[in-house]
């Protein structure tokens, strides 16, 4: 090259620069991901000319150099790859996306198997926070001469020969002082190496390692290389141990306790695809992190959204996928949709299923023990992805409230014979809250009963799910009525009242109950040892409720006051006394009259109130004033029981 060339940048626009920082690239930051990539290409291509035999010269050290000097305000990303001739630079540099990874991938496939850029605009990315960029390059080819390249961020541009007199390329960033003063700053240009190039194939050097002398923190003779060339990903797992994979959680996740357990995945056909997916251990189920699993392309990190390629139940789940084979659009930010997608998401998918099979076969006893950490997980894959849930209904555990775990298949065989009512259902009972519910699950025990214990967040929805998988078989929460009416194993005689007698026990206790809630009155016989009042909510209406609260769709039963059953056990002593009180009541025989007559009533009396603040006490509900007035009212009677 004689004399300097100028020229315009072929682009089919007339400035592609705003383009370039607006729209084409989402998040700035990426320009140095961008280029450092592409100096690894070269490194790498570099490495594959020579394992084909067409470069037969010394190697030397392929390291990725990234040099800042913060007081002129210029980052240098310096390689030893293939460098460029002056024919090249004009082809791939001044024909914007003309990118020649495509072209040199076709020649060496089978000796290179991870060139890291594809669309030729990577380079581009630079002036989104350079108000000037020159490449200093020289070509790996015999009798190549060194080329100088630098451009304003205008379509113009200039060349010339260069000074280089070793192989591969510098890109020089003059910073703009206005717009991205923050990449002048070695703090932060380190922050961004660690995020975007802690795993790429070739060692990436930001400076000297440090120590500590004098006081103050010196250089070293020492590359202080930011990378780790072999992430365990990357490695066979039969060569790896428990302790590898543990240390490497660590290391991307340092606050975190250890993982459960972890999938590690290696595929080639018919798609490529690494990564290891932990288990992570919550404290708190509701707290969970999502947007945990790293996404890489040839060890790039690319973006820790991943929802388009896995599953959404399997974003609770922390680590690193890396794959060539993910279609990224341009800037290599976002995932296309693409069919490629939906086989690795599948794959995903079927390897964490085999996991979670392989240790209920193999390993029981683990599974239970860290059941009541990843049942979320499960539960939540079963409801969402149709797969799953097929294939986890084998290993799927339950727990008993005496802490005893099951299959699925294992608890049905269990109960069937006692659980099983007059019209040849199973009913499975459960407790949400066994300390509160003790007098229900006491009641259900005494008839022999087994009672699961269901304490998972989505349990209302997954209860609805394994009534439709499991045959004939119906879920009850054990408060939700009498025992005897949630496994109906015989006809049940109720009492007969007359309609104006049920009129009156409905008026009676709704004039105590606190407002707000939707009340259904009605009379039976529970034996004289069962409780006066048996306060419960409809299962159906209940649970429903609670699945609309977490997103069901059901905004109906959201949105309806909450409704309880109020059984008044007519065999109860103190409910006896009680009608004895009303009959001898003088009502008059006008219907609004009647229940405003019933209603003064039951205010006034004791018994009416006490048998009803049981009720309520026993679910919760007493709160407050009324909660006060009740312990008052005990007081009372005990002092005047003891003077007595």
């Amino acid at each position: 090259m004689a004399k300097s060339n100028k020229g315009k940048i072929g682009v089919t626009t007339e400035n592609i620069f705003p383009v370039i920082k607006q729209f084409l690239y989402s998040d700035h930051e990426i320009f140095l991901r961008e280029l450092v990539a592409n100096a690894v290409d070269a490194s790498r291509k570099m490495q594959a000319l020579a394992a084909n035999g067409d470069f037969t010269g010394e190697l030397g050290t392929l390291n990725v150099s990234i040099d800042l000097d913060e007081k002129h305000k210029t980052l240098s990303i310096i390689d030893r790859g293939i460098g460029m001739t002056e024919e090249e630079v004009d082809k791939y540099i001044n024909q914007i996306a003309f990118s020649s990874a495509g072209e040199f991938l076709e020649k060496y496939k089978d000796k290179i198997d991870s060139i890291i850029g594809h669309f030729g605009l990577g380079f581009y990315s630079a002036f989104m926070v350079a108000e000037k960029v020159t490449i200093d390059t020289l070509s790996w080819k015999d009798g190549a001469k060194a080329v100088k390249w630098s451009c304003d961020g205008s379509p113009e541009y200039e060349m010339s020969e260069g000074s280089r007199t070793e192989r591969g390329t510098t890109i020089t960033l003059h910073l703009d002082k206005e717009s991205a003063e923050e990449y002048g700053n070695k703090a932060r240009i380190r922050q961004l190496l660690e995020k975007y190039c802690r795993f790429m194939p070739v060692p990436v050097v930001f400076g000297k390692k440090q120590e500590w002398k004098d006081k103050k923190y010196v250089d070293t003779d020492e590359d202080d290389v930011i990378n780790n060339v072999e992430p365990l990903w990357t490695r066979q797992p039969s060569e790896l141990k428990d302790q590898d994979y543990l240390d490497f959680y660590k290391a991307l996740y340092p606050m975190h306790e250890d993982p459960m357990f972890w999938i590690h995945l290696n595929v080639d056909f018919p798609f490529h695809l690494t990564g290891i997916l932990y288990f992570p251990k919550i404290k708190e189920r509701m707290a969970i992190e999502k947007n945990k699993i790293q996404l890489f392309c040839n060890q790039m990190f690319v973006t820790d959204h991943v929802e388009n390629i896995v599953p959404d139940f399997l974003t609770l789940l922390h680590g690193v996928l890396d794959s060539p084979d993910i279609p990224l659009n341009v800037s290599r930010s976002y995932l296309q949709a693409d069919a490629a997608v939906k086989k690795i998401s599948g794959y995903i998918t079927k390897k964490v299923a085999d996991r979670l099979e392989e240790i209920f076969k193999e390993d029981r006893p683990a599974l239970e023990q860290k059941w009541d950490n990843i049942k979320l997980f499960i539960e939540y894959g079963m409801l969402s992805d149709e797969k799953f849930g097929d294939r986890a209904m084998k290993f799927a555990l339950v727990k008993d409230t005496e802490g005893k775990f099951y299959s699925l298949d294992e608890y049905k065989e269990a109960v069937k014979e006692a659980q099983t009512d007059k019209d040849g259902n199973l009913i499975m009972l459960y407790a949400t809250e066994p300390e509160s519910q003790y007098s229900f699950i006491s009641a259900a025990k005494s008839k022999g009963y087994s009672v699961l214990h269901l304490d998972c967040e989505l349990d209302s929805h997954y209860v609805n799910f394994l009534e439709t998988k499991l045959e004939k078989t119906r879920f009850a929460r054990v408060d939700s009525d009498a025992i005897d009416k949630l496994i109906v194993k015989e006809e049940h005689v109720k009492p007969e009242l007359s309609e104006e007698e049920k009129t009156d026990l409905t008026d009676l206790f709704k004039a105590v109950l606190p407002q707000g809630n939707d009340y259904i009155v009605e009379a039976d016989n529970l034996g004289a040892d069962s409780d006066p009042i048996l306060l419960t909510q409809n299962e159906f209406m209940r649970r429903y409720r609670e699945m609309s609260a977490l997103g069901g769709g059901m905004n109906f039963f959201g949105s309806a006051p909450a409704s309880y059953n109020v059984t008044v056990n007519m065999e109860h002593p103190l409910v006896a006394k009680l009608f004895e009180e009303k009959k001898a009541l003088e009502l008059p025989e006008d219907k609004e009259a009647r229940k405003t007559a019933v209603g003064e009533y039951a205010k006034g009396s004791d018994l009416v109130r006490l048998v009803t603040d049981l009720a309520l006490l026993s679910n919760g509900l007493l709160k407050g004033q009324d909660l006060s007035d009740f312990l008052s009212r005990c007081s009372k009677a005990l002092g005047q029981a003891y003077l007595k």
